[in-house]
């Protein structure tokens, strides 16, 4: 079996790197078709997104990768390699398949235990697959792949904690309303974290959504974005109190929101919970309103620390993921070797079998006189001592699956079986 992978990704190379090695999604099926038409190559997948492009092959043994694998990377993006080498990285066999575990496992993701990639990665599956570039050992590997990290998932809390603030605000919110169903959410401010906040938040249940801006022209392009309601923002606080949810990221040098008016709004709600995400540098939100019953402000500091907290935590479970990733990569390369000594079993049966036969042929003269019965027992002494001999060799050939040194074994027993490839 001769696996190997060449990768660039975030940890080898600068984002303008990566985009220059990219292969779009739409490409993908006849970059993959490319890739097993070529010769020596047997199988193969590709895996690229913003963070990493990897090219995923079984060539034919004998086949030294490195030449085969620089050629279609060339070829595919027109261009001479040796400005990039210095960011590729090669692993080959065991390695190769440690590596693709990890990265289905999203833990050689740039924020540990994030989800995108395992999904990433069942589409580069099903994509290699739909052109037939997967059929063999590498289809079996993959697949794999894609189990360890349900298990890791399964097994560990390495996804389950926010690790960015947008998050970190969702999280926070769970805490405080229990369940995010039917809650209404007030974005003022329109900016990328405004926006990526509300996002999250309308994915985990929340219904409503208000969008307020200095500018009303991006208000309304946000709001209709998110199926919501454009609020003109000298008219916010006329409609403020029918939020359970407020964010605030404006570029405002002072408070937005004071305590005054949240004692208002309170009083308004029936002194229904109110959640500020104060994500604004300087601060929107006027702090003392957290001393205000059922009122909860969290600013940039406040949800900095949730998520470093969490990041901890990440890495903490990220130990015993490597530790399952280590047990699969062992049971798939037993199972994988176990697979390669079939062919010689079957080969060694054979080749003996083939002896036992011809001899018996060279003697049958010799044996026309003995009856049924006798030339029955004859078969099956012989068959007897067929399998006592073939049981040593058989024995050692399977519980050596998977050890460093089985394919010197299986050469040594193929040499002295005068069993060829």
């Amino acid at each position: 079996m001769n696996l190997a992978l060449v990768g660039i990704n975030h940890h080898t190379a600068p984002v303008e790197i990566r985009e220059r090695m990219n292969i779009q999604e739409d490409r993908l099926p006849a970059a993959v078709a490319d890739l097993v038409g070529r010769d020596g190559i047997e199988e193969g997948l590709i895996l690229s997104t913003c963070n990493r492009v990897e090219v995923i092959t079984r060539l034919r043994d004998q086949v030294d990768p490195q030449p085969a694998l620089r050629s279609f990377l060339a070829d595919y993006h027109h261009c001479d390699l040796a400005p990039y080498e210095k960011y590729f990285y090669w692993h080959r066999q065991q390695e190769m398949i440690r590596h693709l575990f990890r990265v289905a496992s999203s833990l050689d993701s740039m924020i540990l235990g994030e989800p995108q990639v395992l999904g990433q990665l069942k589409s580069a599956y099903a994509t290699a697959r739909g052109v037939g570039a997967l059929s063999g050992s590498l289809n079996e590997i993959v697949g794999r792949a894609l189990a360890v990290a349900r298990r890791v998932r399964r097994e560990t809390a390495i996804g389950t904690t926010a690790v960015s603030v947008s998050y970190a605000a969702v999280e926070l919110a769970r805490k405080i309303f229990g369940t995010l169903s039917g809650k209404t959410i007030f974005v003022i401010g329109a900016g990328k974290m405004s926006e990526l906040a509300a996002k999250h938040l309308l994915r985990s249940g929340a219904s409503a959504i208000f969008v307020s801006n200095r500018t009303y022209e991006r208000a309304v392009e946000l709001a209709q974005a998110f199926h919501g309601t454009a609020i003109r923002f000298e008219d916010l606080f006329d409609h403020i109190e029918k939020a359970d949810i407020v964010i605030s990221s404006t570029a405002a040098p002072h408070f937005v929101i004071y305590r005054s008016q949240a004692e208002k709004w309170l009083d308004a709600r029936k002194h229904k919970p109110m959640f500020f995400v104060d994500i604004a540098v300087p601060r929107n939100v006027e702090p003392s309103i957290n001393e205000l019953e059922n009122a909860f402000v969290y600013d940039i500091d406040d949800l900095g620390q949730v998520v470093e907290a969490n990041r901890k935590q990440r890495e903490r479970e990220a130990v015993w993921a490597e530790e399952i990733v280590s047990q699969e990569v062992e049971r798939t390369m037993r199972r994988l070797a176990s697979h390669e000594v079939v062919p010689t079993i079957v080969a060694l049966e054979e080749r003996l079998n083939y002896i036992r036969e011809s001899e018996t042929e060279r003697l049958r003269g010799r044996l026309s006189t003995l009856t049924p019965e006798q030339r029955e027992a004859v078969d099956v002494l012989t068959r007897s001592i067929q399998n006592k001999i073939l049981h040593g060799p058989i024995v050692e050939l399977k519980s050596a699956a998977g050890h460093p040194d089985h394919s010197a074994l299986v050469e040594l027993i193929r040499k002295i079986f005068g069993v060829s490839e």
